[in-house]
């Protein structure tokens, strides 16, 4: 998911340390999950007959962005693990103490930082997209 590009290229999380990181994805997990909600209303909008049938090309964007958001869905479920585990890792560096914020847990971290913030994005432009098309259409049917 995340981009092409050279893991030097990003955007390191500095000298933070293990608990900050902790912190930090406790916070990409609560945003991805108070997002659901969000999710199923874009699915269920998509999936309902507010669009109307004579609209031109609307199967093919009906459909087109319903594989968007399956791909957003997927994404979502795919980091979400992701987090599971680099949290637990955390979690038991934490516990034991061990001064073990090196390069590549900071690297980890920030290529999961990456991904959160990609899939955010993408979902938050789908989203973006749907409602104005919808907002069109419900303009167009108040219409006398």
């Amino acid at each position: 998911m995340v981009p092409k590009m050279e893991t030097e290229k990003l955007n390191w999380t500095g000298q933070k340390n293990e608990e900050e990181l902790y912190k930090e994805t406790e916070q990409w997990k609560s945003s991805l999950k108070f997002s659901d909600n969000a999710v199923l209303f874009v699915e269920r909008l998509l999936n309902s007959y507010v669009f109307e049938p004579d609209t031109p090309d609307l199967f093919e964007w009906l459909q087109n962005h319903k594989i968007r958001l399956h791909k957003v869905r997927a994404a979502k479920k795919e980091i979400q693990e992701e987090i599971r585990q680099h949290k637990n890792m955390l979690a038991g560096i934490l516990e034991s103490a061990a001064d073990s914020c090196d390069v590549s847990l900071l690297r980890k971290h920030a290529i999961l930082k990456q991904k959160v913030n990609t899939c955010t994005k993408d979902f938050k432009d789908l989203k973006a997209d749907v409602f104005n098309y919808a907002g069109a259409i419900l303009r167009k049917k108040r219409k006398p």
